[in-house]
């Protein structure tokens, strides 16, 4: 089974020149870890949370998702992992000069744009699910917080005939629900 130690000490090795090139890693898969991001985006290993930011955010740079699973990679062994929702949380939004950027949990920072879109997805109880792409496969989920500033800077706008509630941003409009929904978004 794999060290964690030994994981995350070649994860900081191979970030000393900046984000890892965790796409270009192909080493052998050595099977799971007890490792799960829960759906609010906390980080836990053998059941305990994970309590150094740090460490979570190293772990977060070697983070990738293939398509069968969620693997934090290095150089020399790739180990698989739990993701129950997404891997990030969206925890800040910032709006300036017509976009939304969007702060996550593990400090990394996009701009929704057509290179990080934004998605909404249904909850098991008709209310939406917000998400916004922070790398290649990797979303993070907007917190509540989060997800009622989006709604507050909402705006209408006729998308193929429909009446679409939504938000701009870069130059784009991500459509969020017909707009004859709005009553059970909140």
């Amino acid at each position: 089974m794999t060290d964690l130690a030994a994981m995350a000490k070649s994860a900081a090795e191979a970030r000393v020149k900046g984000p890892p090139p965790v796409h270009l890693w192909h080493p052998p898969y050595c099977g799971a870890i007890d490792m799960r991001i829960a759906a609010d985006g906390t980080w836990f290993y053998q059941g305990t949370p994970i309590g150094r930011p740090a460490m979570v955010k190293l772990f977060a740079s070697i983070l990738r998702k293939d398509p069968e699973r969620f693997v934090l990679v290095t150089p020399v062994e790739m180990v698989g992992i739990v993701v129950e929702d997404a891997p990030f949380a969206a925890v800040e939004l910032t709006r300036g000069g017509g976009d939304l950027t969007f702060r996550t949990n593990v400090d990394d920072s996009v701009t929704a744009s057509a290179e990080h879109p934004l998605r909404f997805e249904r909850d098991a109880m008709g209310g939406l699910k917000p998400y916004v792409l922070v790398r290649s496969g990797l979303w993070a989920r907007a917190s509540r917080s989060v997800y009622l500033e989006l709604v507050e800077g909402a705006e209408i706008r006729c998308i193929d005939g429909q009446d679409m509630l939504g938000v701009a941003s870069h130059g784009r409009f991500f459509p969020m629900a017909p707009a004859s929904e709005i009553e059970g978004l909140a």
